[in-house]
């Protein structure tokens, strides 16, 4: 949801990708049903590992956690926001975090606008 809100927010400002420690392959349908109410069709990307990401230069990485491990990814800069995994989550408490998810995502390209 995070990569969705990069393209969402950071059009032609940010290239956002998204990857985890322990990626199933496949996106969760609460989270392509949580985006495409926003107008948004998440169906369209895929369960990416960190390791599939090697070789990128990143200026920011962000994590959302370590529920799993923390794998390292080399950046300039590390953010930390410590938001929970609505995996298991319903939906209004999921749509709560998608929704923090936005609003961080947001936040971040208005502050490397400036």
């Amino acid at each position: 949801m995070a990569q969705a809100f990069g393209k969402i927010h950071g059009d032609g400002i940010i290239e956002a990708y998204s990857a985890g420690s322990r990626p199933s392959g496949k996106v969760n349908p609460k989270a392509i049903k949580a985006m495409k109410e926003m107008g948004y069709d998440l169906s369209k990307h895929s369960s990416k590992s960190v390791n599939d990401l090697e070789g990128i230069e990143f200026e920011y990485i962000v994590s959302m956690g370590c529920g799993d491990e923390c794998p390292w990814v080399p950046a300039k800069h590390r953010i930390e926001w410590d938001i929970p995994d609505p995996r298991d989550m319903e939906t209004d408490d999921f749509n709560k975090v998608r929704d923090k998810i936005g609003e961080n995502v947001k936040k971040l390209v208005d502050k490397l606008k400036d």
